[in-house]
């Protein structure tokens, strides 16, 4: 059941829209503030965090000019963000709260803006959570790029881009069985919860040097560095195994 009309469930993916540029724009303009830039720097960052990803959205769906372009209110929204970044001096505790609770709720606010912009274009499911993950962490990647950062996205950190495919997911889901409205309470809610369990707990996914084969032959062969050429080379001579556990050839003669 949606409890929101079409023009109500616009309105409010409108407000979430403008929500998660305010928000990535201050998150930008923090970021700004930690590599001493000034106000210019500041508004760059704050610009590209606020509304890459939306632009990128909307570019990428090829549904008209990119709201950001249309709309009078995304401009100045994310100039705000930066601002406040800029004026407001927060203690390094308190900022680590804030900056935890945003970004957790940029992602399920631009998750849900995403999918619901998607399906306004008239795409279907599949391109739907692309688009939820593309506005939720394009901001961010777009911002990481512009100052020689490795986006956060790529991992080496806490579930990031891994949420807001998962809360694109819920939303889709509850589009499908009419309920969007709920779907917007579940994906922002899921966000917040997933992210702040992976900065508590440190939650994240594999790396390629955890996921490795897990033979004895595999482990010594990772740390071959530390071993002979010869013992190497022994490792890899085709032999039986005897009883002992010692490996000989099957032709030493």
């Amino acid at each position: 059941m949606n409890l929101l009309s079409a023009d109500g469930l616009a309105a409010v993916t409108n407000v979430l829209d403008l929500a998660g540029v305010f928000a990535s724009a201050l998150l930008g303009g923090a970021v700004a503030r930690t590599m001493d830039f000034d106000l210019f720097g500041f508004l760059v960052v704050g610009f590209v965090s606020g509304l890459g990803g939306g632009m990128l959205r909307d570019v990428l769906l090829q549904n008209g000019p990119p709201v950001a372009l249309t709309d009078p209110l995304y401009l100045p929204v994310a100039v705000a963000g930066a601002l406040v970044a800029f004026f407001v001096s927060f203690s390094e505790r308190g900022w680590d709260r804030l900056f935890t609770f945003l970004d957790a709720a940029v992602i399920g606010f631009w998750a849900v803006v995403g999918v619901q912009r998607t399906f306004d274009a008239g795409l279907e499911w599949p391109a739907a959570i692309i688009m939820g993950t593309i506005t939720a962490v394009g901001g961010g990647v777009g911002r990481d790029l512009l100052l020689r950062r490795v986006p956060a996205v790529f991992g080496g950190n806490a579930l990031y881009a891994s949420v807001a495919v998962a809360a694109s997911a819920v939303m889709v889901i509850a589009s499908a069985l009419g309920s969007p409205t709920i779907g917007i309470v579940a994906a922002v809610v899921l966000s917040l919860l997933l992210r702040w369990g992976a900065v508590r707990w440190g939650w994240g996914l594999p790396n390629g040097r955890e996921w490795q084969p897990q033979s004895t032959l595999a482990s010594l062969l990772r740390r071959g560095r530390g071993l002979r050429p010869d013992a190497v080379r022994l490792l890899r001579r085709p032999g039986r195994r005897h009883g002992d556990g010692s490996v000989h050839a099957d032709d030493e003669r």
